[in-house]
C-alpha cells in the first residue's frame, strides 16, 4: 500500500486549515488515489464541506496559537503560558503519535505551522515539510511576557530545525530556525461562480456587495442597524457554522434593508462556497489574517481592514497588501458604528499602481507537486559502518 501524507494544521482561525485544504484538493486532483491523514483541532466541518475526496480525519491539538478573547482582541499573557505548557513536553508529544503515524501508513508529513509536526517527523524518521508565511516563535518572540518562559522559544525553534524542507508563502516572517526554504506562491481559494451566479442564487439585490468577515467569533456588538440604512451597498454576513448537517431550523436568507444574514450551511448546499462571496463582493470588511487576504488578491477584491490587537503577522500584512489589492483603514469605532458607507466609497476609489501585475495565487498546485514529489522520493538508508566483503 502506497504510504500516506499525514498533515498537521494549527487550529487557530479558519486560515490554516483553509489553505491546507486547498494543497490537499490540488493533491488528490493530481493522484486521487494518495492517501490523506489530517490530525488538527480545527472545524471537521469546514473538511467536510470542501475537501474534493476522502481523508482520514482525527482530532488533535497541535499547538495553541494565540488565546483569542473574541474575532479583535487576544490576550498575551495567556497566549505564552498556554504555549509554554504545551511544548514543555513537545518530545513526550511527539513520541505517542508514532503509533498514529503507523496507523495511517505516513510516508511525509506536512505541518502549518505547529512545531509538533516537525518533532514527530524527528521522532518517527519520517521527512516533514512546512507549509507557512509565519511562524509561532517569531510571534510569540513580539510578547514580553515570553521572557518568563525562556525554554519555549528554543523548544519551538529546535522542532522547526528538525523540517526538512519549509515552503514559505508571500508575506511571511520568522522562518530562521528552518535549514531548507523554498518561496511558493499564494495559496488561495477562488471563486468558480460569477457574481451574477451568486446573486441570483441567493437572491440579492443588483448593488455592489459587501462581505463582513470576522472568522468563526463573528462581531459581536456592531450596530447592523446601521448596515440596514445603506444607500449604495448589499452588506452580507455569512452566519450560522453547520455544526451539524441537516439541520434547516434557521432561514437560508434573512433581510433586514440593506443587511444579510446567510445561513453557511444552506449556502453550500446550494452549491455556493465562502470564496465565491468573496469573488462577488465589491469589497470584503475584516480584520487581516493570511487567508481572507489571499482570498481578495486571488479573487481581485478590495479590503477594508480594522486592527486586531497584538498580533505581530498584522503589521506585515498591512505593509504588504497595497502591493496587491486595494485595502484601506476603518478604526474600531467606525468598524463597530457601522460607519463603513464613506470608507468603501474611499476604498473602492482608489486606482492600482500602473506598474501593477496580479501576483500568482496558484501555491497549492506548486505546493502538491513538491509534496508528491517528496512522498516518491526512497527514504534515506541508515548510516552506519560501510560492511566488508569476506
Amino acid at each position: 500500500m502506497a504510504a500516506a501524507i499525514v498533515f498537521y494544521i494549527s487550529g487557530h482561525g479558519f486560515g490554516h486549515a483553509s489553505r491546507i485544504i486547498e494543497v490537499i484538493n490540488a493533491v488528490l486532483a493530481r493522484r486521487p488515489e494518495t492517501r490523506i491523514g489530517v490530525r488538527t483541532a480545527a472545524p471537521r466541518w469546514l473538511f467536510d464541506l470542501t475537501v474534493k475526496g476522502k481523508i482520514a480525519f482525527s482530532t488533535l491539538e497541535c499547538d495553541t496559537g494565540v488565546v483569542q478573547v473574541d474575532a479583535l482582541t487576544l490576550d498575551e499573557a495567556d497566549s505564552i503560558r498556554r504555549a509554554a505548557a504545551f511544548h514543555s513536553d513537545l518530545v513526550t508529544r511527539a513520541a505517542s503519535e508514532t503509533r498514529m503515524l503507523r496507523e495511517l501508513g505516513a510516508g511525509l508529513i506536512v505541518g502549518d505551522i505547529p512545531p509538533l509536526a516537525f518533532a514527530v517527523g524527528a521522532a518517527a524518521g519520517i521527512p516533514s515539510i512546512a507549509i507557512g508565511n509565519f511562524t509561532w516563535d517569531w510571534v510569540y518572540s513580539e510578547y514580553p511576557r515570553v521572557r518568563l518562559a525562556p525554554s519555549l522559544l528554543p523548544a519551538i525553534r529546535g522542532a522547526y530545525a528538525k523540517a526538512s524542507m519549509a515552503l514559505r508563502l508571500p508575506m511571511s516572517a520568522g522562518f530562521e530556525s528552518f535549514s531548507s526554504i523554498k518561496d511558493i506562491p499564494f495559496i488561495a481559494r477562488h471563486a468558480t461562480r460569477t457574481p451574477e451566479e451568486v446573486r441570483k442564487l441567493l437572491d440579492l439585490p443588483d448593488k455592489p456587495l459587501v462581505l463582513s468577515s470576522f472568522g468563526g467569533y463573528g462581531l459581536p456588538g456592531l450596530d447592523t442597524e446601521g448596515l440596514t440604512k445603506f444607500r449604495k451597498y448589499v452588506v452580507v454576513e455569512a452566519a450560522g457554522r453547520p455544526a451539524s448537517r441537516g439541520r434547516k431550523e434557521v432561514p437560508p436568507v434573512e433581510r433586514r434593508g440593506s443587511f444579510v444574514a446567510i445561513n453557511e450551511e444552506a449556502m453550500y448546499d446550494a452549491g455556493i462556497r465562502y470564496e465565491d462571496l468573496v469573488g462577488a463582493a465589491a469589497a470584503v470588511v475584516t480584520k487581516p489574517g493570511y487567508g481572507i487576504v489571499s482570498e481578495c488578491i486571488a479573487n481581485d477584491t478590495a479590503i477594508l481592514y480594522t486592527s486586531r490587537g497584538h498580533f505581530p503577522e498584522y503589521d506585515v500584512l498591512v505593509e504588504e497588501m497595497p502591493k496587491y489589492l486595494r485595502a484601506a483603514f476603518i478604526s474600531q469605532e467606525d468598524l463597530f458604528a457601522g460607519k463603513w458607507e464613506s470608507h468603501i466609497d474611499k476604498l473602492l476609489a482608489q486606482s492600482r499602481p500602473k506598474s501593477y501585475k496580479k501576483p500568482d495565487t496558484n501555491g497549492a498546485a506548486v505546493a502538491a507537486d513538491i509534496l508528491l514529489a517528496a512522498l516518491d522520493k526512497p527514504p534515506k538508508k541508515p548510516r552506519g559502518r560501510p560492511r566488508t566483503k569476506r
